[in-house]
């Protein structure tokens, strides 16, 4: 099925180091040549300072260079956003981190399965709620269809978490990590509640806007009348490899907003990494405390997963798909560095190999 998020934590170490900042466009073409990706971006941050490098085709067969300004989908990449969301509603006194499922839905959804009464934020945002990962895959079909539809996205959303949380749970909550968009998709629904807007709104209101990330939205970027952005691409059934023009078949339904559909520049992303990792070494800003930077960055019952961020000693890390797209984020806040690579081009297994090596090269 085309409708996965794929939440992955390639653990990388490190290698050799890449000689000058200056020549991350060489790295981008090496990274290009070894995927066989259409377009590859590549982003190194050190200390406050950015390095962007990007090489190959916004679209596969087309003559339209990418651009270091171009967006990427930023798949489960997403979720570590989410996560700050709440955070800035629980410093607003919205919301606490201890809410559960119920204290929110219960009034919207009957028969929520019982096991779900103490299922909270830190559970959801921390894959530890019992949750499935994600609909049946007829039921994302037609989240699809009404994707696409006049239908509020925050009908969707809820009727998203009523067909999930009616269900019997897969795991234990707490105690066992089950990897779950559904449990983003809840998180989001019970923030619409709360607030009576959507979590597009809201991400815009306290994330993009105050952060300047004036390149971020959702969904696949660019339009379908010209190639003005990268576009996704999945294999064909030969073995190809297929351009996806933005519209509702390149990217997952919005109902999944919460658990993957952000896109933006590399640029604006440099900037959000460099504010992200600075909270979580302690530094003081306006934007959220030290306390919750902390509490994004650290697993709340354990294990390796913290809020939207895998946790790999000193490094915090994920990686997003669609199945069209595939971007790596590696960070490691006490020395404010950090890696990221971009792919427009869903065939993980087939990019994986040559991504580890480029992240090597940059976290040097």
């Amino acid at each position: 099925m085309r409708h996965i998020l794929a939440g992955l934590m390639f653990m990388v170490g490190t290698g050799s180091a890449w000689s000058q900042s200056g020549e991350l466009a060489e790295l981008a073409a090496q990274t290009l040549e070894a995927s066989g990706a259409p377009a590859v971006g590549v982003l190194r941050l050190d200390d406050g300072e950015h390095a962007i490098g990007v090489a190959g085709l916004r679209a596969f067969r087309g003559d339209v260079r990418v651009s270091e300004d171009d967006f990427w989908h930023m798949g489960s990449n997403t979720k570590a956003m989410t996560a700050i969301l709440v955070a800035r509603l629980v410093e607003r006194g919205v919301i606490s981190w201890d809410d559960t499922v119920t204290q929110h839905l219960g009034a919207h959804i009957e028969a929520i399965d019982a096991s779900y009464g103490e299922v909270t934020f830190l559970h959801l945002l921390s894959h530890r709620s019992g949750l499935r990962a994600n609909v049946n895959n007829v039921d994302m079909i037609r989240f699809g269809v009404r994707g696409a539809s006049d239908e509020p996205i925050t009908e969707q959303r809820l009727d998203y978490a009523r067909r999930v949380l009616t269900e019997t749970p897969q795991g234990a909550a707490e105690t066992d990590f089950l990897y779950s968009n559904a449990g983003y998709v809840v998180v989001g629904a019970m923030l619409e509640a709360v607030t009576g807007e959507s979590w597009e709104s809201l991400m815009h209101r306290e994330v993009f806007e105050p952060l300047g990330l004036e390149s971020a939205g959702f969904g696949a970027p660019g339009s379908p009348e010209a190639v003005d952005q990268p576009r996704g691409h999945r294999g064909g059934m030969f073995g190809g490899l297929n351009a996806v023009e933005p519209g509702p078949a390149a990217d997952n339904p919005p109902v999944l907003g919460p658990a993957g559909t952000a896109h933006m520049s590399l640029a604006d992303l440099a900037d959000y990494l460099d504010l992200v990792m600075a909270g979580m070494r302690g530094e003081d800003s306006d934007f959220l405390s030290v306390q919750s930077w902390q509490r994004i960055a650290t697993p709340p019952y354990g294990g390796d997963y913290a809020l939207g961020w895998g946790v790999q000693g000193g490094q915090r890390l994920h990686a997003g798909s669609n199945t069209m797209w595939f971007v790596q984020i590696v960070i490691e806040p006490e020395t404010g560095s950090g890696a990221v690579v971009a792919f427009n081009d869903g065939r993980i297994n087939r990019l994986q190999p040559a991504m580890v090596d480029a992240v090597r090269s940059l976290m040097e």
